[in-house]
């Protein structure tokens, strides 16, 4: 009795092993657990794609294409939305967050503190939490298009660490105010802050540390 209640509990353990790679090859979407630590210079779309990639490597999923959820602005501007492929979208707990680009920029995803996960799994800081994480690097509209050329919403395209702004989103959707704006997932507030907006001393005065969505593309 006592042998079979200790291989039943061994293969249980090794079911609950096996099953966390699987999920993490199967994710599709996370939160960076962290920044490459320049604050909004992620060295440009490139920079961030690498290093999206680079975690989903990390994480078991480096299997797909990975692009970060950001626009840019000026000349060839890239929209977010026409980065990330069709979808659907699961995190690494196998939850669809969205089905598609339309349902990812509608009222009707899941996008939330417990489904926007890192790629290692974990829950995102948010309001309430010390330290706050909840802001994302978008540079992005509410559906997810570039900002028009002129007044700066990405940092340079990413490049700046010292002068500028950049668009965030809330991945918990909640912020100081009962508005649309503080309850969006990717056009919150521009960033601020006495080293000129773009750095990372900047970003986490508002309540952020330079995080930003991947999503995988196929």
């Amino acid at each position: 009795m006592r042998v079979g209640l200790l291989l039943s509990a061994a293969a249980i353990s090794f079911a609950v092993v096996s099953a966390a790679p699987a999920q993490q090859a199967n994710m599709s979407f996370f939160v960076t657990s962290n920044g490459p630590g320049k604050g909004a210079d992620l060295g440009g779309l490139a920079g961030a794609d690498a290093h999206c990639q680079r975690l989903a490597q990390a994480a078991g999923a480096g299997g797909k294409t990975w692009r970060a959820y950001l626009s840019t602005q000026g000349d060839g501007a890239a929209n977010a939305r026409d980065r990330i492929g069709r979808g659907p979208w699961v995190n690494v707990k196998g939850v669809t967050v969205a089905k598609d680009v339309d349902d990812l920029h509608s009222a009707n995803n899941q996008l939330s503190k417990q489904n926007s996960l890192s790629e290692k799994g974990d829950v995102i800081n948010g309001g309430g939490d010390t330290p706050n994480r909840h802001d994302i690097l978008t540079g992005s509209t509410a559906e997810g298009r570039a900002f028009p050329a002129g007044e700066d919403r990405t940092c340079r395209n990413y490049t700046s660490s010292t002068q500028g702004s950049v668009m965030v989103g809330h991945h918990d959707r909640r912020g100081l105010r009962d508005d649309d704006a503080s309850k969006s997932w990717n056009t919150s507030h521009p960033s601020r802050g006495p080293d000129g907006g773009c750095s990372q001393a900047d970003l986490r005065s508002t309540g952020g540390d330079g995080l930003f969505y991947c999503f995988a593309t196929n």
